[in-house]
């Protein structure tokens, strides 16, 4: 009996994880995180729970179909229910390996594989098929299981001018077709988008309109994972006489792990560090930066509020946002473009401009890849349950001439699927839910609840109370520090110290810092943090109020 049970990534965008057993052998495809919510203070990521796996003993191998975070984030919190390799492409792995050090783990069995490799695990037999996606080196897996011929898409959309000419392999799985596939687990991501995702060369004009009209610098914000987007903007800016500057650390790290595996080619001469863009002429000048949702430690919510030590905007300078708003960062990314507005700075964002394409497949391409596999049975996976719903519908037309008719099953995260060839059903349901990772990466409890527990009851409450002038920025009055469960010797003269951290806190930082609520508080939390853990070695839970006056 293979059995099937999504622990995340159902029912939501990030965290995917799905498990894959028959008898004692149990395989993970992916290990993504999520990002937490800005009222989740203190939480870094969230990963899957990992109960299903500890009952089964662990699982004898990870199985990664490339290198985005909400795919490979997870990988060191999940190594301990892993008791055997980790297989990815290279530019997959080579993105694993700093997260990897990064939590003391240098033991692992890191297996590189390239598309039509295969591999076995037990008595499965996992075949990587190259599929075109918005980073290089993505792979789609077809899974040779005792019961059958299981495809997991992996997140995929057919692009048919890929900038580095490796193609989406439709004959591989117009062949799985032909031979027999008993069940397609396919990204629902972008199925409420009609037509075909465009190409990821599509947003060259409209960039290319940019460094024409562009008389100061251009920055151009972008996931550090968009490694073809920055090949483009890259090639454009030595086309266009630029020198290039990455600013961020992840932008950083990236675009040197794309550079030694020959994922992102630069001219010579033409990069330059940001510490050296102050020494070149604006119009000569191209910053590539992380910060495209608004994240308000990123580079360019620095450089929005003028915090930024190399990068400074000014009023002929241009900004892209390219990257596509992510549901509920819209507050955040709409408060650095104003801040940016405030500068003079020109942003430009997908709104106005074509300067991003998608890295998901849309409905056609759906349909097409329904139509090359034919499945027995069809699950829908990634996205929220409206998708997978209407992902479910859409098969339902386009398979509906298929003989025997196929079987559809929406499942959600801890359904457990068996498959047979007398049909699929969800058997039960396996413990799965969320486990919160704190910012210091020791910190993993099950939910929000146990955590804040946790944390209030080792180290307290402290709560600062600022009134900020909402015209002038000014404080109005002085900070009150309200404690509960934070009991320290001496602790009038250590609150008293406090207050003055603020108030300095306060005045050091800009005017549209200070009347930016998102920024002034994260500013504030993170003083206060470092200012307890330096005078009494207590880490209280830190909840600022900004009153604006």
């Amino acid at each position: 009996m293979l059995e099937i049970v999504p622990l995340g990534g159902l029912g939501e965008f990030g965290m995917n994880m799905l498990a894959l057993s028959w008898q004692d052998t149990t395989i993970v495809v992916d290990a993504g995180i999520m990002f937490p919510d800005a009222d989740l203070l203190g939480v870094d990521r969230i990963i899957p729970d990992l109960s299903y796996l500890q009952q089964r003993g662990g699982a004898q191998a990870l199985v990664l179909t490339h290198g985005h975070e909400d795919h490979i984030g997870g990988v060191p919190h999940v190594m301990h229910a892993v008791h055997g390799p980790v297989y990815g492409t290279a530019l997959t792995l080579a993105l694993v390996e700093p997260k990897l050090r990064e939590h003391g783990l240098n033991d692992v069995d890191l297996h590189t594989v390239t598309p039509r490799d295969r591999v076995d695990v037990g008595p499965f037999t996992i075949e990587f098929i190259r599929v075109t996606h918005s980073i290089p080196d993505c792979v789609a897996l077809a899974i040779h299981t005792p019961a059958g011929v299981i495809i997991h898409t992996g997140d995929f959309k057919i692009d048919q001018t890929p900038l580095d000419g490796e193609h989406f392999d439709l004959h591989r799985f117009a062949e799985l077709g032909r031979e027999g596939v008993l069940a397609l687990f396919a990204d629902s991501t972008n199925v409420d988008r009609r037509g075909f995702t465009g190409s990821e060369t599509e947003v060259v004009d409209a960039f290319e309109e940019v460094f024409t009209s562009a008389n100061g610098r251009i920055i151009v914000a972008a996931f550090s994972s968009s490694l073809y987007r920055m090949q483009i903007v890259v090639d454009l800016a030595a086309q266009f006489d630029r020198k290039v500057a990455f600013t961020g650390r992840g932008m950083i790290e990236n675009s040197q792990i794309a550079q030694r595996l020959g994922r992102l080619h630069i001219p010579a001469g033409v990069q330059i560090r940001d510490a050296d863009v102050a020494h070149y002429p604006a119009q000569d000048v191209l910053c590539l930066c992380t910060g495209s949702q608004g994240e308000p430690m990123s580079a360019l919510s620095r450089i929005a509020v003028d915090d930024h030590r190399h990068v400074k905007v000014t009023a002929d300078d241009v900004v892209v946002l390219s990257a596509r708003a992510i549901p509920g960062n819209e507050k955040a990314i709409s408060r650095v473009m104003n801040h940016l507005a405030r500068r003079g700075a020109s942003v430009v964002h997908e709104g106005l401009k074509h300067v991003h394409v998608s890295g998901h497949a849309s409905v056609e391409e759906l349909k097409l890849m329904l139509t090359l596999v034919q499945p027995r049975y069809f699950v829908p996976v990634h996205g929220e349950y409206r998708q997978l719903s209407l992902h479910a519908h859409i098969a339902s037309r386009v398979l509906a001439g298929r003989n025997p008719r196929t079987q559809i099953q929406i499942a959600e995260n801890g359904d457990i699927l068996h498959l047979d060839e007398e049909g699929i059903r969800i058997a039960g349901k396996a413990p799965v839910g969320r486990v919160l990772i704190d910012a210091t990466k020791t910190g993993e409890v099950a939910d929000e609840v146990l955590r804040d527990r946790r944390h209030l009851a080792e180290d307290g409450l402290v709560v600062p109370v600022v009134a900020i002038n909402a015209q002038t920025g000014q404080l109005e009055g002085v900070p009150d520090i309200i404690t509960r469960g934070f009991v320290m010797e001496q602790s009038e003269a250590l609150l008293a110290d406090g207050t003055k951290a603020l108030i300095n806190a306060v005045e050091q930082a800009s005017f549209e810092e200070r009347t930016d609520q998102g920024i002034i508080k994260e500013k504030l939390r993170v003083e206060l943090r470092r200012f307890f853990r330096k005078r009494s070695g207590r880490r209280p839970l830190v909840l600022p109020v900004i009153m604006e006056i």
